[in-house]
């Protein structure tokens, strides 16, 4: 039997099927009545409520013949349309944080956007922090957006999963809008060089960082040469 759609298969019990589904959240952010209905549709179909590492909120416990009508209650966007696309844009608040060196909030909400639903090789994360304290847990993050005093620095490769792996430096120093393409040219070459299945970190181990970095960064040069051109 086919699984519900934007639903994921948690526990089989005596031939028993449970799913969770999770709502688009968009930077953990959300609006108080937001929040009620959700607590309120997951009462009514006896679903269990967890705080995502993701910055959401997944209901968890459904039955299968459930999920459809939960979401239709629920009116909201699944976080995830696809296990092959970027997974989600983390963003501290930093509008919020006396450490923020940049506002970065603006920045994420708009890759967050321009990102939700983009399909690519391999489940994708993109982080935002506001300082290099980096609380969305950045270095961790396929691709990285970090303020300092002085800019933006962006990361890629970066991997707390099954193959741990430390982050490489693509640049730094960048415009709020230069952040922004840089991260386009980033996701770009991935989704045009890499094999489908192939992790971000993978693929730059594969090519060299070098190779990543410079290509990269001829993409990006394009991007601002374009933007340029256009206004």
């Amino acid at each position: 039997m086919q699984s519900p759609k934007y639903a994921v298969l948690q526990k089989i019990r005596n031939s028993k099927k449970t799913y969770g589904i999770t709502p688009r959240i968009p930077g953990g952010f959300i609006k108080p009545d937001d929040l009620i209905k959700i607590a309120k549709v997951a009462q009514k179909y006896g679903g269990t409520l967890k705080i995502t590492s993701g910055q959401r909120i997944a209901i968890l416990g459904l039955e299968s013949d459930d999920v459809a009508k939960v979401w239709k209650e629920l009116g909201m966007e699944p976080a995830v349309l696809s296990p092959y696309s970027i997974k989600n844009v983390e963003i501290c608040p930093a509008s919020f944080c006396k450490r923020a060196k940049q506002n970065s909030l603006k920045l994420g909400m708009k890759l967050e956007k321009r990102f939700y639903g983009a399909p690519a090789p391999n489940r994708t994360k993109i982080s935002v922090a506001g300082c290099r304290n980096a609380c969305t847990s950045a270095y961790s993050k396929d691709i990285a957006v970090i303020a300092d005093q002085d800019g933006y620095i962006v990361t890629v490769g970066g991997s707390a999963g099954f193959n741990p792996r430390l982050p490489n430096k693509i640049a730094e120093k960048l415009t709020e809008d230069e952040a922004f393409y840089m991260v386009e040219a980033i996701y770009d070459y991935y989704n045009e060089q890499a094999e489908m299945g192939e992790k971000l970190g993978h693929f730059i181990d594969k090519i060299t960082i070098d190779k990543f970095r410079s290509d990269v960064i001829k993409k990006f040069k394009e991007k601002i040469k374009n933007k340029s051109i256009k206004t």
